[in-house]
């Protein structure tokens, strides 16, 4: 009798079935697919010697039904089992999210106010040359910022930028006249670890050259800034300093968040926070990337965008922004 004839085609659909149906694993299924279905199977091997069509028709009809079959039990192997004590109306257990770091945080709101009035944000280098550091903002060879126990040198003629500063010459160079831009980032400065200075802080530099500039504009863009950031809750006041780029030159200083102006140890007994520099841009800082200053003059200002957050948080201590600890940043 040959192979064709031997096959029972009622047995071996229900062993086949009986397998597959039996199957508790992906592996026990794939052992009896191999067996019933596979190339070296009685089914595959009865196949290929068929002669008669109804003989063939009715092994191909208990092929495509084992297929079938094993199909259906692979989706049940995958499909999840129910749990009985499992409850799908308990609320589920919360995932914990993380957040943005708060200078993260202060940064972007930052750059949302500049953008608001119109500024272009101006991304600049950490790591830049002396002549853009200082040389190109009018920074005299023998000032003490570009003493090494002041900046960080990475060689002779470069240096960690000390502030944000630089950029305005890039953007100058970059941009003809109207000029407005911000820049934000990181900068680094030899200042001792304290609660209200680091060695690695941020800062954003904003730039505005275009005609007939004054003291006022700066003054009137400056509150402006600070009632857009910490919503008229803060006083500002403006003080004459001294700044190689700037002529003349301002600090900026908000009355302390933890005192109300009545004198601390955050703000020193002055009732005062220092919030940056500021000041018309120097003529010779105009003249070094070809802007003509009898035509166009401007205003430049740079503030720590770490002490920003700190007076928006009410914190006793810059150093927090830097020891990671989750507890801190959780609240954030």
């Amino acid at each position: 009798m040959d192979r064709v004839a031997a096959v029972d085609v009622d047995a071996l659909e229900r062993d086949a079935l009986a397998a597959i149906g039996g199957a508790g694993s992906a592996d026990e299924l794939d052992e009896a697919r191999v067996r019933y279905l596979g190339r070296k199977s009685e089914l595959k091997l009865a196949l290929r010697e068929v002669r008669e069509r109804e003989r063939g028709m009715a092994l191909n009809a208990l092929r495509e039904k084992l297929e079938q079959a094993v199909a259906a039990r692979e989706a049940e192997l995958r499909r999840p089992r129910e749990d009985p004590t499992f409850d799908p109306t308990l609320p589920g257990t919360p995932i914990p999210r993380g957040s943005l770091h708060p200078l993260t945080q202060a940064r972007r709101r930052i750059e949302d106010i500049f953008v608001g009035m119109g500024y272009e944000i101006f991304d600049g280098r950490e790591v830049d040359s002396v002549y853009y550091n200082f040389e190109a903002l009018n920074t005299p060879e023998a000032h003490p910022s570009r003493d090494p126990q002041d900046t960080f040198y990475v060689n002779a003629r470069a240096v960690l930028r000390t502030h944000t500063s630089p950029s305005q010459i890039r953007a100058m160079e970059r941009h003809g006249p109207p000029v407005y831009v911000a820049s934000l980032g990181r900068v680094y400065r030899r200042d001792t670890l304290d609660a209200t200075h680091t060695p690695i802080f941020h800062q954003v530099e904003a730039l505005a050259v275009d005609r007939d500039i004054t003291l006022a504009d700066l003054k009137g863009t400056m509150q402006e800034f600070a009632t857009a950031v910490f919503g008229g809750q803060r006083e500002v006041r403006m003080r004459t300093s001294y700044f190689p780029f700037t002529e003349p030159s301002v600090e900026f200083d908000l009355s302390c968040y933890l005192c109300d102006g009545a004198g601390c140890s955050v703000c020193k007994q002055s009732g005062w926070i220092e919030m940056g520099g500021a000041g018309q841009v120097d003529p010779n800082v105009l003249e070094e990337v070809g802007y003509d200053p009898a035509a166009w003059q401007g205003f430049a200002w740079g503030l720590g965008i770490d002490r920003i957050a700190f007076n928006l948080h009410g914190m006793p201590d810059l150093r927090l922004f830097w020891e990671n600890d989750i507890r801190f940043l959780g609240q954030f």
